[in-house]
């Protein structure tokens, strides 16, 4: 049923350094260091829904599950589901993102999220969900402290079972493998291809320095300029910004 999943390289402080970012920052980071396509690859390609804005970002590690609330076929298959499905959460150290493929897409027909399953996954180490189907219960997931990103939300749970859990998923047009590291907010999402993970912190953390000290600036302190010197100081800004991630990273970075 399940498989090995992506071997962790990061210390839980370095993951806390990064939940204190945006996810379009450590993206900004993830470009400079990765051989993947910055334009495709790691992120979702269809539009997300963050249901708890106000909680901020989340980080963890990507615990998968496949659903299919429409199938009623699926409970009588293995009465077992919600036991073994839990006992694979609980055998994974967190923290944990629930990272759900829903078959019946492009319809939303029952919600696997609500306030017990919520409850129930943080008191087994996970710290939210990135679902491509629904949540119920939106305030007392909330109130519980556990993340929803999701399509839409939904009033029913129709006959939402866990169906295959470990495996390989693919979740608002990206695939996501077990064990990888997830960042995500109200942007969207990342899923951090395995080997990128290293380097991610100290990229984030140098090229949103790098915005600070040199485009940053360069626009906020315009007032009593003329525009002409306005126009040359983002310019000499920008330079400046290309030129410390391509001394740093040989890459140049968005401006």
């Amino acid at each position: 049923m399940t498989q090995q999943p992506v071997a962790r390289v990061l210390s839980h402080s370095e993951l806390m350094q990064l939940r204190r970012w945006n996810t379009p920052t450590i993206y900004n980071g993830w470009e400079q260091i990765t051989q993947h396509n910055p334009a495709r690859d790691a992120f979702n390609i269809e539009e997300t829904r963050d249901f708890m804005p106000q909680m901020g970002p989340m980080i963890g590690y990507a615990v998968t599950l496949v659903i299919e609330p429409s199938n009623s076929a699926h409970r009588k298959a293995n009465p077992r589901a919600w036991a073994e499905y839990r006992e694979y959460i609980a055998s994974i150290t967190g923290p944990k993102i629930v990272v759900v493929q829903d078959l019946d897409k492009p319809q939303v027909l029952g919600s696997f999220w609500g306030e017990v399953n919520a409850n129930v996954h943080l008191a087994l180490g996970c710290v939210g969900t990135i679902v491509d189907g629904a949540i119920r219960d939106v305030d007392e997931m909330t109130s519980a402290g556990f993340k929803g990103i999701a399509r839409r939300l939904c009033v029913g749970h129709a006959f939402s079972t866990p169906v295959r859990w470990g495996v390989d998923v693919e979740v608002f047009g990206t695939r996501v493998l077990p064990g990888q590291l997830i960042h995500a907010d109200k942007h969207g999402f990342m899923a951090i291809p395995p080997g990128d993970e290293p380097q991610l912190l100290d990229a984030a953390r140098f090229m949103d320095t790098n915005e600070c000290e040199s485009v940053i600036p360069a626009a906020r302190e315009s007032a009593g300029r003329t525009s002409a010197d306005s126009l040359a100081a983002m310019n000499a800004a920008s330079a400046s910004f290309r030129s410390q991630a391509s001394a740093r990273f040989t890459k140049q970075g968005e401006w």
